[in-house]
């Protein structure tokens, strides 16, 4: 068996169909194992005998709009993968707080980065501290920047098939993920 994460994109709760009881129902239909959700940003938590994470994106990107009535890009990542993720320390000595935003920022494909990092895009408060081959790493001066710019951002380099979700939020997912 299998542990996943998938990263639903464009989650907001207040819409009843993309509740967190909506969304661990989909799983279940599709036969997951284990499924629960963390917070209510579009984070599914589940098993499968499955080793194959496209596969089973494009099954829940399926079942969206056919059980709920929305569609949401959906980026699936192992344990194991964000295991590796986060031994990686990508942030440095670096703190999630209220003056500094830390995001990882989730592809579907390998990213296509067109400048070396680490990189501070032309008057923007943040910085493109590392990647990997389908993650890249954000830290923005809250002081100076709003979030939401870091996200037009992003999407303007790398396309829609991205979901981010913040450093703490991922370490505490792989903690749910190994506890339960």
């Amino acid at each position: 068996m299998n542990r996943y994460v998938a990263f639903l994109r464009g989650i907001g709760p207040s819409n009843p169909n993309m509740r967190n009881e909506n969304l661990r129902a989909v799983g279940e239909s599709l036969g997951f194992q284990q499924v629960e959700t963390f917070i209510s940003s579009g984070n599914l938590i589940f098993d499968s005998e499955s080793d194959d994470a496209a596969e089973l994106e494009a099954m829940l990107e399926a079942e969206w709009p056919r059980q709920l009535d929305f569609e949401s890009r959906t980026l699936i990542r192992s344990q194991s993968e964000l295991e590796r993720l986060v031994d990686l320390a990508p942030f440095g000595e670096r703190t999630h707080g209220p003056d500094t935003y830390l995001l990882v920022t989730f592809s579907k494909t390998p990213l296509e980065i067109a400048f070396e990092l680490p990189y501070q895009p032309p008057g923007r408060d943040l910085w493109a501290v590392g990647s990997t081959e389908r993650e890249i790493f954000t830290v923005t001066d809250t002081t100076s920047a709003a979030t939401p710019d870091v996200m037009v951002w992003l999407e303007k380099e790398f396309g829609k098939d991205i979901s981010s979700r913040t450093w703490l939020t991922v370490q505490r997912i792989l903690k749910r993920m190994t506890h339960s």
